[in-house]
């Protein structure tokens, strides 16, 4: 999986499409991604000691990783990713300009 935590991402498809913001957690077992403000759900929650009243609260459900699209750094548009060999090390590189990402 090319996306990683931290990453600013724009959305491709969906009912959030257009939106850009960041990863806040990479589940590659699943290839899914969790977004900032992106595919919220409403959850129904039972009291506990954190949430003594309990109640319906709303969360940031994963993403499909083919769903979103890493935002190119030098020009600001998606991208895709690709994997270069610089120096000896592994290096994603965006396909748009060229620049490496990491």
């Amino acid at each position: 999986m090319r996306i990683k935590t931290g990453d600013t991402v724009k959305v491709i498809a969906g009912k959030d499409k257009g939106v850009q913001a960041t990863v806040k957690q990479a589940l590659p077992k699943q290839d899914k991604v969790i977004v900032e403000g992106v595919n919220i759900v409403k959850k129904h929650e039972r009291p506990s000691q954190l949430n003594p009243q309990g109640g319906i609260i709303e969360v940031e459900a994963p993403i499909h990783v083919s769903n979103v699209q890493l935002v190119d750094p030098e020009s600001g548009q998606a991208t895709r990713v690709g994997i270069q060999e610089q120096d000896g090390k592994r290096v994603r590189v965006a396909k748009k300009s060229g620049q490496a990402i990491d």
